[in-house]
């Protein structure tokens, strides 16, 4: 990590630096993970985007964040009722958790006007701090308006279409309209996903109404400002929308900007079809556009041919997720775990009444509950693993958290799965935690002995959750997929084979993760066991931390923009 650390304060001296103090990033992401009481995060993504902006506040990087914020959030209090997922939403009110109203000089609410469907909505917005990088937060819920396009901010992730067409006309446009009205002109505007696409459109129409352009011009003048991050490969990870929805929802704009709606919907138009994009539109709008590790560059360059990618492979804010104390060596790191698997056995023996302990093997999986993950490949085979994990002498626990989408009926299903071996033969083997927040995470990510990541290879495009175990002494059992297909997983923790999951998965736990957690020496250390975490805690700190992202970011992309130079699709080196 030195060498990284070092380019950012030799970079304080570098020309660029000035115009970014006064013309920041502004880094757009639909949802922030800054900390478990704001609502306005629904996993990695989230995550992510609250990672980069802390380490931008470390590394004192000019930085703001623009994004929404949701009343009701996303993870909503959740239990199963006779087979179907219902959730009980608390609003959360921005005060309560400690946001400030953004004010103008004058100390009156700022707020913007974002024209859709024939009305302008109003939008007003609060403020999150990290030091010297804020992170604004919009929403509709105001009296201006009238009461069903107050919802419009209420639900991150809506399934309602035409609401998340407007939260998407909010964050674009009208965080590129607050960022006016505060005097913030940016010279580089970063789209974290497709969300918040529409922003090149009111930079372009800035454009036309300050330099006179036309609005072909202005677009690309626009593009040459904007840069783009695709997490996703899965069509589910995409908004696309009817083209007349998105003609109805745009028609006022379009008057705005004294073009034919028409020429908005081209932008993002999915070609020989009437469905609009807005990762299409994202892509044909980005001067540079980059995937989150290596294969996902790849498989993402044999999708979008016309679009190359470069490879930024994702990175984790380093003091958020270490839960250890620089240990030097095997046993100080073994003592520290049992610190941290202590707090999550506390933990679950009061959420589930399982009192497990200390000395058993855990079994961590923790995510989006969803097909392509996999979260039931241990359970293909009952018996087999029946046999393993309920042996005596060297039991196997397994903790899982995470929630589908209430719209997933697959994931759904999935969970039901899972919480019926919790209550049935399985009892006291798999526990299954609800309310899984970034604090849980932590815990988990902290606190077991193997971090299990199954998803089939080409689909999860980083898995950042396996990072911050790794950081943490917790050994990766994945397939190589994201990030992990960097490293040789040998030297850190166990490799499944991603066509033949069930096998490979029994097999592994059975001949290789049991005996290598229980083999101990006349100490009780797993020596083996800890020239793993070892080498997985420095291979983190060395290649995976927030501050290698924000550096490849800073160098690659932003300052390229910058010097106006064209980025070819390459990889950048970890």
């Amino acid at each position: 990590m030195a060498n990284h650390l070092d380019w950012f304060t030799s970079f304080k001296n570098n020309p660029h630096y000035q115009t970014l103090s006064s013309h920041p990033i502004a880094y757009f992401c639909a949802e922030f993970a800054l900390s478990h009481d704001l609502p306005v995060y629904a996993g990695g993504l989230g995550v992510l985007a609250a990672d980069i902006v802390k380490e931008a506040h470390d590394r004192e990087f000019p930085m703001i964040g623009v994004g929404l914020y949701y009343y009701e959030g996303y993870s909503c209090k959740t239990e199963i009722v006779q087979g179907e997922l219902t959730e009980t939403c608390q609003i959360t009110h921005p005060e309560q958790i400690g946001l400030e109203p953004v004010n103008n000089a004058n100390g009156e609410r700022i707020t913007v006007s974002v024209p859709m469907m024939g009305k302008n909505v109003k939008a007003q917005a609060w403020v999150w701090k990290a030091g010297s990088v804020p992170v604004y937060f919009l929403d509709s819920n105001i009296e201006l308006n009238d009461p069903n396009d107050r919802k419009i901010t209420n639900r991150l992730y809506t399934s309602d279409q035409q609401m998340r067409l407007k939260q998407e006309m909010i964050l674009g446009i009208g965080g590129i309209r607050l960022l006016k009205t505060l005097g913030i002109t940016p010279s580089v505007y970063h789209m974290n996903e497709g969300h918040s696409a529409f922003l090149v459109l009111e930079v372009a129409h800035n454009l036309m109404k300050e330099k006179g352009l036309n609005f072909v011009k202005a677009i690309d003048a626009a593009k040459h400002q904007t840069v783009f991050t695709n997490h996703t490969l899965v069509a589910a990870g995409h908004d696309v929308y009817v083209n007349d929805l998105v003609s109805l929802m745009f028609d006022q704009y379009a008057l705005e900007m004294q073009i034919p709606v028409n020429d908005i919907v081209n932008l993002g138009l999915v070609r020989e079809s009437d469905t609009f994009s807005m990762t299409m539109l994202s892509l044909r709008h980005a001067t540079m556009i980059n995937a989150v590790s290596k294969l996902h560059a790849q498989r993402a360059n044999e999708i979008w041919t016309n679009h190359p990618m470069l490879s930024i492979t994702n990175g984790i804010h380093v003091p958020t997720w270490d839960k250890l104390k620089n240990p030097t060596d095997g046993p100080t790191l073994w003592q520290q775990h049992l610190e941290r698997k202590r707090i999550l056995l506390a933990y679950i023996k009061d959420q589930t009444g399982n009192e497990w302990n200390e000395n058993e093997l855990i079994i961590g999986w923790a995510r989006r509950i969803v097909n392509y993950k996999r979260p039931l490949a241990l359970f293909e085979d009952l018996a087999a693993f029946k046999a393993i994990a309920q042996n005596s002498e060297k039991p196997v626990k397994i903790v899982f958290a995470g929630l589908p989408h209430p719209d997933d009926r697959i994931g759904v299903e999935m969970l039901n799965q899972i919480l019926r071996m919790a209550a049935g033969e399985f009892n006291g083997t798999v526990v299954y935690l609800k309310d899984y927040t970034i604090d849980l995470g932590a815990m988990l990510t902290s606190g077991c002995d193997v971090w299990l990541n199954t998803p089939i290879v080409g689909y999860e495009a980083c898995g950042t959750s396996g990072m911050k175990a790794a950081l943490n002494g917790v050994l990766p059992m994945t397939t190589p997929d994201g990030w992990a297909a960097e490293v040789d997983l040998d030297d850190i923790g166990y490799s499944l084979t991603s066509d033949n999951i069930k096998n490979s998965l029994l097999d592994t736990l059975r001949d290789y993760i049991v005996p290598g957690y229980y083999s101990r020496d006349e100490n009780n250390f797993p020596q083996l066991w800890l020239t793993k975490t070892l080498s997985a805690r420095k291979l983190m700190l060395e290649r995976f931390s927030a501050t290698r992202m924000l550096k490849h970011y800073a160098d690659n992309m932003y300052l390229r923009v910058l010097d106006n130079k064209e980025q070819p699709a390459t990889t950048v080196e970890s």
